[in-house]
């Protein structure tokens, strides 16, 4: 039975040797958490990406509180300090029993998951590519690009800058003269239209004017309408606490259905950074709360992408990694979170434990433009380029911005488009899986320590499971070659050979290759 513990700070001894995983998923690669290790304080920083009130040990044990608490291992103990009531669930074995006992008890699958394009095809998002400037010709033409290079038609997401003005959700005139033909013909191509939201609102203008009469925008500590700094300057903020305020958008959203035939949104930001806790919210509320609010919004539509979310475990959202650097290493793990393409595997890893089984990591080469301009001679990395589409190729969901065909040569454009055609090769299993994760809650992709508990893969971070018969091990770092550990059985490899674990093999991985085993 679980323990209910009610002081403001809880001490919790650890086991030998044990390691726990939970928190926030972009501090992936630092787990299984270790002593002397992390301090994370969930009210505060969720690493801007998912997080949930969750710690969960390979040991069967688990911690849960329905509010955000602060976490650090030091001295051999777990220390929580916590404002509500903490959750202490032991006794359950492995680290894939005691997650499923708190998903089961706090965070249930809802028996939905997100349209079946999201796992089946890879997914084209124009933000590396057209940045702060969509046209209609523009977006035609990268989509046209798609199926001119042999690549899988799949969803299209127009990026930021496609509307009038943040809070004005109307196509420019300029940029988007006749928006209901365009996604017309790219719903024809085999695109459906995703566009990008936020809930920010430019403070000036007659819209702002209007939404703050009425009482919609988010109030400071002293009752002033609170102007907060964001990526793209400053902004009011939507009170999500504010039934009328969430009304008002999803009418905007619904606008763009109906009249155009939008079929989804990607929804940015959401971030409790964004928030304070004394602002003056129309309901009680927390930035936590509010970024909880904003991904309710997405359960309205099955085509729906977010970068932040706080609480919603089990729910049908699909959930990116946040924004990677154009980089091998995980330069900036120290506490801060890893950045580059070896933190793809242990971010997605640590979705799943969170109860976000959804996943998608960031955008092929890197999301994180400010870390790299992909037109700058010598900054760009083609084989790096390629690793990322192999390691997104059998992950639940793969999502391309930068055009492979405008930055790659031949070889490895081919190598690009040969990972593509595979995730849309490996749909039916995705879906398949995507399906039982609506059902069982069970993560898409899965570590070694949660497939094979307690044999000694608890630290392998550069490879993972899809499913539980199915050993996916990209090559992340400079070169062509690797090592996979298999456990136990008869591995099939993808040109039939066969390798008996347990062991740890040396694999020769040519850029074209990514190697995946079977479990016979």
């Amino acid at each position: 039975m679980p323990t209910t513990l009610q002081n403001d700070t809880t001490n919790i001894s650890l086991l030998p040797g044990e390691g726990w995983w939970g928190g926030a998923g972009a501090d992936g690669a630092l787990m299984p958490y270790r002593p002397d290790g992390l301090l994370r304080d969930l009210a505060r920083d969720h690493r801007n990406n998912q997080a949930a009130p969750l710690l969960i040990s390979d040991r069967g044990r688990f911690v849960w509180s329905e509010e955000p608490f602060a976490f650090r291992f030091t001295g051999g103990q777990l220390i929580v300090e916590h404002v509500r009531a903490l959750t202490l669930g032991e006794g359950h074995g492995t680290l894939r029993e005691a997650y499923l006992a708190a998903s089961g008890t706090f965070f249930p699958p809802s028996g939905k998951r997100p349209h079946e394009l999201m796992f089946t095809r890879p997914q084209y998002n124009t933000w590396i590519e057209l940045l702060y400037s969509p046209t209609q010709e523009q977006v035609l033409k990268y989509a046209r690009g798609v199926l001119e290079h042999d690549f899988p038609s799949g969803v299209l997401m127009i990026d930021d800058n496609w509307m009038e003005d943040y809070g004005r959700w109307t196509f420019h005139p300029g940029r988007f003269p006749d928006p209901h033909a365009m996604i017309a013909e790219l719903r024809e191509l085999g695109f459906p239209v995703m566009l990008w939201v936020c809930p920010f609102v430019s403070a000036d203008g007659v819209h702002f004017l209007d939404l703050e009469r009425r009482g919609l925008l988010l109030k400071d500590a002293s009752g002033e309408t609170a102007v907060r700094r964001w990526w793209n300057g400053h902004s009011a903020v939507l009170d999500l606490s504010n039934p009328e305020a969430v009304a008002w958008f999803m009418g905007e959203l619904t606008q763009l259905v109906t009249r155009y035939g939008v079929e989804g949104f990607k929804f940015d930001a959401g971030d409790p950074n964004f928030y304070l806790p004394d602002d003056r919210y129309h309901q009680p509320s927390s930035p936590a709360d509010q970024c909880r609010r904003w991904s309710e919004l997405g359960l309205n539509f099955s085509l729906n992408e977010f970068r932040a979310s706080w609480h919603m475990g089990g729910q049908a959202l699909a959930q990116r990694q946040r924004d990677k650097a154009h980089a091998w290493a995980n330069e900036h793990a120290s506490f801060g979170g890893a950045t580059g393409l070896s933190s793809l595997i242990p971010d997605g890893l640590a979705q799943g434990l969170l109860g976000y089984p959804f996943s998608c990591p960031d955008m092929i080469g890197g999301g994180d433009y400010g870390a790299l301009d992909f037109s700058s001679p010598g900054r760009f990395d083609p084989d790096l380029f390629v690793r990322s589409a192999q390691v997104a190729a059998l992950m639940p969901m793969m999502q391309f911005s930068a055009a492979p065909w405008r930055l790659l040569d031949e070889a490895h454009l081919k190598a690009c488009r040969e990972a593509a055609k595979l995730h849309a090769e490996f749909g039916d299993l995705i879906l398949s899986l995507a399906q039982n994760a609506a059902s069982t809650g069970e993560p898409i992709i899965r570590s070694l320590e949660y497939v094979f508990p307690g044999q000694g893969y608890a630290e392998v971070r550069d490879q993972f499971m899809l499913g539980d018969a199915l050993l996916v091990a990209p090559c992340l770092q400079p070169g062509t070659e690797r090592t996979v550990v298999l456990p136990e059985g008869r591995w099939q490899a993808r040109d039939g050979t066969t390798l008996t674990g347990p062991g740890t093999f040396p694999l020769s991985v040519p850029i074209g290759l990514l190697p995946y085993f079977r479990l016979q």
